[in-house]
């Protein structure tokens, strides 16, 4: 049996509870490939399974990771698109089958595309989930239209950074609400205006900027009472999109008199909307954005790091040190 080494949750709780291990690497199915992973991304969702916010999902002891950007080392008998020596890049099912934090993953390929060619794999590893997110949110189910306007929450966040590049490829106007260190960086990215939520009303901001006629969509990646505050700057039939498992009660009341359109998201794996944007980034459209890069095995700083908070784009873990 071939072992590979992996970060390792061993029981929920803090960050200490990752354990380095020896582990079996896997084998890919008819339908799978096998990746050497190059790289990983730290997301909110790593830290609340470890937590155990999702113990119910979370088998122990598990292996978390959502992102991967590797080279392909073996393939499955029935796989034809992929060959051994491929750059790829990919998301794997979040909850559905063993994650990143390893030196090898198996992956479904339908899920996994090549890598941009013009990222690095430390790049590349930004773009999967909080990509295919920010896809998800603006194109699938926002429906995002050239000419009308948006408001994205958290936009120097992981997805919000993404999202803001995004919405400004397809040709919308950006409202990014960021922290007052931010805003400049907001505006590099392609906000048109960015609103710094410490000092301004996100509200007044936009309601002043629409001649009070508000929004077309509205991006919430915080949770809490944004869905109900965001109402009060939405047009009538336009559209929120949200990606938090909010649990605080919060009235649709306004939401039913604009017949206002709501999308909840858990994101899908799928390959095509990584070919799109892999077409985008090619083409400078999409630029990953880093905070910080830590060595895989330093993964219990990497989350006390990304859960304090205020962070710029991505943590990620480099697997090519150590």
């Amino acid at each position: 049996m071939e072992c590979m080494k992996a970060a390792v949750l061993t029981t929920f709780g803090g960050a200490e509870s990752f354990e380095i291990q020896t582990v079996a690497k896997p084998i890919p199915k008819a339908n799978q490939v096998l990746v050497r992973v190059c790289a990983t991304s730290i997301n909110p969702v790593d830290y609340q399974s470890r937590r155990g916010d999702y113990k119910d999902l979370v088998l122990l002891p598990a292996i978390l990771g959502v992102d991967v950007s590797g080279v392909v080392e073996a393939v499955g008998e029935a796989v034809t698109e992929f060959e051994v020596g491929n750059e790829v890049y990919y998301s794997p099912q979040i909850f559905a089958e063993s994650g990143s934090y390893a030196q090898y993953h198996v992956a479904d390929a339908g899920i996994v595309a090549l890598k941009p060619s013009n990222l690095s794999h430390i790049e590349a590893a930004c773009f999967p989930l909080a990509g295919g997110t920010a896809w998800d949110c603006l194109v699938t189910r926002g429906n995002l239209q050239i000419g009308e306007s948006v408001l994205i929450h958290a936009g120097a966040g992981g997805v919000g950074s993404i999202a803001i590049q995004l919405a400004k490829a397809m040709g919308a106007y950006v409202f990014a609400t960021c922290s007052s260190k931010n805003v400049d960086f907001v505006k590099e990215i392609g906000a048109d205006r960015p609103i710094d939520y410490k000092n301004e009303n996100y509200v007044e901001v936009i309601c002043q900027a629409t001649g009070n006629q508000g929004v077309d969509l509205v991006l919430d990646t915080i949770g809490g009472t944004t869905i109900e505050r965001s109402f009060e700057i939405i047009r009538p039939f336009g559209r929120l999109v949200s990606v938090v498992d909010t649990s605080t009660p919060q009235s649709l009341l306004e939401a039913w008199g604009k017949n206002l359109t709501l999308h909840f998201v858990f994101t899908p794996q799928y390959r095509a909307k990584l070919d799109a944007l892999a077409k985008l980034i090619e083409h400078t459209q999409l630029r990953p954005v880093i905070d910080s890069t830590f060595a895989w095995d330093q993964v219990v700083q990497a989350h006390q790091y990304l859960e304090r908070g205020g962070t710029r784009g991505k943590v990620v873990l480099d697997f090519t040190k150590n």
